[in-house]
């Protein structure tokens, strides 16, 4: 099971490498004994046709974008070269065919006639910043008639594919029509292009991404990876926490429209064991805050120098009538105002390094006095990679009083506070709990990978040894 075990390895270390500023290219040496398949065995499991269901590191999305080498590198990819050590056969994904592709955190995107791709470290110092992409990665078909999966080499149809991961997709989209139904373009917030644009349906909404799965699997399948769920928790985070752009998915049921976590995790391996053949691999889900995604931007990224002291002072004299609010709402014994949380709000620059100017709706809401609920980061507070793209850029071009986390807070999308934080985490947990339940109700039929642990064993140790090499 060498082999194998090496692929669930490899988990951890493609969830590290997916923001990377570039794709690293191995260079083999001139003489090499491959040793990769060396002891690897299948057990009780057939891997002749693999098939992996899953959210965006499935369908090797990275750096805010689905492009063609980050395809190549998706997860379902790597497995499926050391099942091929024990049986496994071809595995074919829906090939995006584009260099850059397109990045979804971006809005707008495209800027005009620019469509902007992938997030890349650029600049000096370097910063993370899209790189321009080209037309091939609309995601319209009408801009980009490419952009419909027609079939990959041999015209391979849906129900021969291996790879059924999608990026920024939730658990509940899998199960409904509406996230491959095209004419919910632009106005069903249900619906993801990267799932219609090879649904088997052409788009039409009649078939669903869990059914397409399936269709795929009765034909053949064997062996099934299911790790959809992660981008339940992950979207939310990487939108700041904010509710409007990605709400966290609760555990439990609520409504019949909102029913939760447990319901549609249960409803999917209840479906995929009615196959009394098949077996699979089932993972929970890694610390996301340890990811490039969330530690890539510093809180406090803002830097002066001395040459800079114009700048500061103009900064500082804008919000002394800010500061001052404050004092005065505190004298003025406003309801559930602290002197601890006064002092937390008040904004100063000085040379060196300094906190951003962020929103927090967690403050006391003093709009009574004109005075919006702002501070500046902590060591407490996270800003995800989408925020680099704009701090230090001016929000009206020309207005430097207008730049992004100095002038202008950045909103809730840019920042995850503490209590965001706790929240996400506290979901987190709950869902890799259900999980590990049920990989013990089917221990003959599911295995399952702690992607958790393994991905904590190698943030402490800051390395790992696979194969005799060792990555850091």
């Amino acid at each position: 099971m060498k082999s194998i075990k090496y692929s669930i390895y490899i988990f951890a270390l493609l969830l590290l490498a997916s923001c990377e500023q570039e794709v690293i290219e191995l260079q083999q040496p001139d003489v090499q004994v491959d040793t990769s398949c060396e002891d690897a065995t299948a057990g009780t499991a057939d891997f002749t046709k693999f098939v992996a269901i899953g959210s965006s590191y499935t369908a090797g999305f990275q750096a805010g974008a689905l492009f063609n080498e980050g395809q190549n590198n998706s997860l379902g990819k790597i497995l499926s070269i050391s099942f091929s050590c024990v049986g496994g056969g071809a595995f074919n994904q829906p090939a995006i065919n584009s260099e850059h592709g397109y990045n979804i955190f971006i809005t707008p995107n495209p800027m005009g006639t620019t469509v902007l791709g992938r997030f890349k470290l650029q600049g000096t110092p370097p910063a993370p910043a899209p790189v321009v992409s080209g037309t091939d990665a609309l995601p319209n078909p009408m801009a980009n008639s490419g952009f419909m999966y027609t079939g990959s080499t041999g015209a391979v149809p849906v129900n021969q594919l291996n790879n059924f991961g999608v990026q920024a997709i939730v658990m509940g989209q899998a199960f409904i029509p509406e996230t491959g139904k095209w004419s919910g373009a632009g106005t069903d917030p249900k619906f993801n292009p990267f799932y219609a644009r090879f649904a088997s349906d052409g788009g039409a909404g009649t078939t669903t991404l869990f059914t397409d799965a399936i269709s795929s699997l009765t034909n053949g399948g064997t062996f099934f990876l299911f790790w959809l769920g992660m981008d339940d928790v992950l979207l939310h985070a990487v939108y700041g926490g904010d509710p409007t752009k990605a709400p966290l998915t609760p555990l439990e049921f609520v409504s019949p429209a909102n029913p939760g976590f447990k319901y549609f995790y249960n409803n999917a391996i209840q479906n995929l064991l009615a196959n009394p053949t098949l077996k699979g691999v089932i993972a929970n889900y890694p610390d996301i805050f340890v990811m490039p995604h969330f530690t890539s931007v510093r809180w406090n990224v803002i830097a002066f120098t001395a040459e800079d002291a114009a700048t500061i002072s103009s900064a500082n004299s804008g919000y002394a009538p800010y500061n001052a609010g404050l004092d005065f709402a505190l004298a003025g014994g406003f309801p559930g105002l602290t002197q601890e949380e006064v002092t937390r709000r008040k904004i100063e620059f000085k040379v060196g390094s300094n906190g951003i100017v962020i929103e927090d709706e967690t403050l006391t809401n003093l709009s009574a006095f004109g005075l919006p609920s702002i501070r500046q980061t902590k060591t407490t507070d996270i800003i995800p990679l989408a925020a680099g793209s704009i701090i230090g850029q001016e929000f009206t071009p020309g207005d430097p009083s207008t730049t992004w986390g100095v002038g202008k807070a950045l909103t809730d999308q840019y920042a995850l506070i503490p209590s965001e934080i706790t929240e996400i985490n506290t979901r987190l947990a709950e869902f890799n709990t259900h999980i590990k339940s049920v990989a013990d109700a089917n221990p003959n039929r599911l295995a399952f990978a702690d992607v958790n642990l393994g991905m904590k064993n190698l943030v402490t140790a800051r390395a790992g040894v696979a194969n005799n090499v060792t990555i850091t």
